[in-house]
């Protein structure tokens, strides 16, 4: 089959690779329809190369037709359509059964002290086989696959896999009051689509935070209030303007869409040079380096922690993966901010956001993707995404 390889920093690649096939009883094979390219994924492309291995596939946002199901799946069957969440869970643990399916017990990656695995993405989390691909191995199919209605367009359901349910969670744990006020930094996928759950569960004031024109002129198209990074010289005047536009005391909460590929900000030189660093080690030496000394650039959080009211709420969406960061303690104590984070637990939060989907369409995942194009081309659009050109906001990937 094609699958789009990983082979160094920037360097991604469609190549022929061995078919996948049935390992455990467990499994199913699913061709792939569809595959989104996610923020996340340009981590890899990025700073996250010391932990990928040359080889791995790539993807973890798929949905498909299944072709075959292993003994211990009856729920699927051949010819059945369904969206795959990125997250790994067996359902039937006590995390799972908490709703915490990222972190699952069954799938845990212990020898990394990980959370559960996910699909393509590096040896922290399984070095499981991703998505970006003709065809795809999904483990614990007794549970994760979702089936979804023949005859919609795949973007109806596809955002499933991992947009819709991270945009939820990021907007449930940033516990925004009814009438109330939130800022979301970064409006790429998460964030833009942040913005439009946290206006349809009630928020009153939706502030984005960008400095790609594309992407604030659309989040103002559905009502959201932006702040162009651009027009400001640091990150002291941009909490200063949004404190203004939420009457003084700052919103309710703060969603940090961004993470570690935060543009600028206090303690990004020292981190973007240890990042650029680890791309003139050894493999093994930089895995390790950024393993144990990783230091992530945190403008984003910083400006959120600045920016948020006392006794307000910050929800971390966007991908850190530092073990040394530093964090302003002094001010988040003082200020009583609570911190919610974490990977979306994503089928937690499907029967909530299903509903949507079947009648109308409120959060305009239709035509949420800005481009759709064959898996031939991925090389093309990580380029293109991580570049921010054409308007990339979200790329759909087709085999």
């Amino acid at each position: 089959m094609k699958a789009l390889v990983w082979h160094g920093r920037r360097d991604v690649r469609v190549e022929r690779v061995p078919d996948p096939e049935l390992v455990r009883p467990t499994d199913a094979i699913v061709r792939i329809t569809s595959s989104g390219l996610c923020g996340s994924d340009l981590h890899l492309y990025e700073v996250l190369g010391p932990l990928m291995n040359p080889g791995d596939i790539l993807g973890h946002e798929p949905m498909g037709v299944v072709e075959e199901v292993g003994n211990g799946v009856s729920a699927l069957k051949p010819g059945d359509r369904v969206v795959v969440p990125f997250q790994i869970a067996c359902g039937n643990c006590f995390m799972c059964d908490q709703g915490l399916q990222t972190q699952c017990e069954t799938t845990q990656v212990r020898d990394q002290k990980m959370g559960a695995a996910l699909f393509g993405y590096t040896n922290l989390y399984g070095a499981v086989p991703g998505a970006q691909a003709e065809y795809l191995r999904v483990p614990q199919a007794q549970y994760g696959p979702v089936r979804i209605p023949d005859g919609p367009p795949d973007d109806r359901y596809l955002f499933l896999s991992d947009v819709l349910p991270t945009a939820w969670q990021a907007v449930r744990y940033a516990d925004v009051p009814e009438g109330g006020s939130v800022a979301v930094l970064g409006l790429g996928p998460i964030g833009d689509m942040s913005c439009r759950v946290a206006t349809h569960l009630g928020a009153a004031q939706v502030i984005g935070v960008d400095l790609v024109p594309e992407r604030l002129e659309r989040a103002r198209a559905r009502g959201v209030e932006t702040v162009d990074l651009n027009d400001f010289d640091d990150r002291q005047q941009v909490a200063d303007a949004v404190r203004e536009a939420t009457g003084g005391r700052g919103p309710d909460a703060v969603i940090d869409a961004v993470g570690m590929e935060a543009h600028g900000g206090t303690g990004s030189g020292a981190a973007k040079a240890m990042q650029d660093m680890t791309g003139f080690l050894p493999q093994k030496w930089a895995g390790t380096l950024v393993r144990k000394a990783g230091v992530d650039r945190l403008g984003a959080l910083y400006l959120a922690v600045d920016m948020v009211r006392r006794g307000g709420t910050v929800s971390l969406s966007g991908v850190y993966g530092g073990m040394t960061d530093p964090m302003p303690m002094l001010v988040l104590f003082d200020k009583q901010v609570q911190l919610r984070m974490g990977q979306a637990n994503v089928k937690r939060w499907i029967p909530e956001i299903m509903p949507l989907l079947e009648n109308g369409d409120p959060l305009g995942v239709d035509d949420f993707a800005t481009h759709h194009l064959p898996l031939d081309r991925a090389p093309e659009a990580y380029a293109m995404f991580q570049k921010k050109e054409d308007g990339a906001v979200k790329v759909v990937l087709r085999p």
